[in-house]
């Protein structure tokens, strides 16, 4: 892919939300954990009591919504669309939704998310069920479409250029640079908010707990469940010189990989051999040799499996030295969104935030360049490699 710029970015997470908490939130990672884990859980308070659960807290969207127009939205609309004017903002695209740079038709959205609508099918599916299906809010129905958030955020923030929403699993913010890039390439836009969100839901917290993968208390092996939202306003190098935008880094490479199961039963699969893949490509896409790497934001979670074959690989392609961190032990495992959440840590480290938490290696006095990572369930892994500007 072609080096595109970063100009802006926003967060929505159990550190808090917007970029000055998540920053700090790195500079002590026990207190941090404490913050994304305090509990009891509010969402599923009913359904799971005792689950250890990185929430966002406290969530009033009023705050940086206003009082008026977002009542029929769900809790991941909501978290896209606060996260997707920080990074406006933040990158003087726009401010109190007014346009200062470019304009509507010219700014887009990749976004992704893996099983966002869950919980507005879960509450239209009891009414139906529970009620009578004539009680059902029509105004709630769209939410019950994958692709329903990331176009409200366009109807919000009135930005018209292409709109994708990505649902490949874990892989899908990450996925969604390289679509950006597509777009580019095509001169369809300007600027694209690129990255993802994911809730907390009682179907995927069940479904998680059935299949044994949750852990079972602070510390315990397992997935640690988080949520939240971030994206990147992505720019061509060219148009941000052009506009006069502070480029915070720039996306260098892209890489992508896939390794079937041996056999067709397994419905899970970890795999070395994609992750080392994928990473190579990244580093060859990014004219970079591994020792070229700062640090490498992992996708760590929790499970033995994958997290035993990210380690093969990264031993196979990395120095010893190379610092590996895994955030998602302080925001927990958000699935959909967890390469959009790797990505904001990233721009943190880039910010100048302590590297951790560390896993493998030590950390560097500065990152300058940093290489994200997302591992799925299926086989499928993608890898992103970033440059820090000063």
């Amino acid at each position: 892919m072609r080096v595109r710029a970063i100009t802006g970015w926003g967060v929505v997470s159990p550190l808090g939300v917007g970029q000055t908490d998540f920053v700090e939130s790195f500079s002590n990672l026990e207190q941090a954990r404490e913050t994304a884990f305090r509990g009891p859980t509010e969402l599923l308070a009913e359904t799971a009591p005792g689950a250890h659960l990185a929430e966002v807290w406290d969530w009033d969207p009023s705050r940086w919504l206003g009082p008026k127009g977002h009542r029929t939205f769900d809790r991941l609309t909501k978290f896209l669309i606060v996260a997707a004017g920080q990074a406006l903002a933040h990158a003087e695209i726009k401010r109190d939704r007014e346009f200062l740079a470019l304009g509507p038709d010219r700014v887009g959205i990749c976004s992704a998310t893996a099983y966002g609508s869950l919980d507005a099918i879960t509450e239209l599916n009891r009414i139906a069920e529970l009620e009578d299906p004539r009680y059902i809010n029509p105004t709630r129905f769209p939410n019950t479409v994958i692709n329903a958030a990331a176009g409200y955020v366009s109807i919000w923030e009135d930005l018209r250029a292409p709109n994708t929403t990505i649902v490949d699993g874990n892989c899908g913010a990450l996925d969604a640079v390289v679509n950006a890039d597509l777009h580019f390439c095509r001169d369809r836009a300007d600027a694209f908010l690129v990255g993802g969100g994911e809730v907390l839901t009682e179907p995927l917290y069940v479904a998680m707990h059935k299949l044994g993968v949750v852990a079972e208390g602070v510390g315990a092996p397992g997935l640690h469940l988080g949520e939240g939202a971030a994206y990147l306003v992505v720019e061509t190098l060219e148009g941000a010189a052009a506009r006069g935008a502070r480029v915070h880094a720039e996306i260098i490479g892209f890489g992508t990989s896939f390794d079937a199961p041996e056999s067709e039963a397994l419905l899970v699969h970890a795999s070395p051999r994609a992750v080392e893949e994928a990473m190579r490509l990244a580093l060859t896409d990014a004219a970079l040799e591994a020792s070229d790497i700062d640090v490498v934001v992992a996708s760590r979670s929790g499970i033995a499996l994958f997290d035993a074959a990210e380690e093969t690989a990264l031993e196979a392609v990395f120095p010893e030295s190379t610092a590996c961190v895994a955030p998602k032990r302080i925001f927990g495992e958000t699935f959909g969104a967890g390469g959009a959440m790797n990505l904001a840590t990233a721009m943190a480290f880039f910010e100048g935030a302590p590297v951790g938490p560390l896993f493998r290696g030590a950390a560097p006095a500065r990152v300058g360049h940093a290489l994200v990572l997302t591992a799925g369930f299926y086989g499928n892994v993608s890898a992103v490699v970033l440059r820090r500007r000063d």
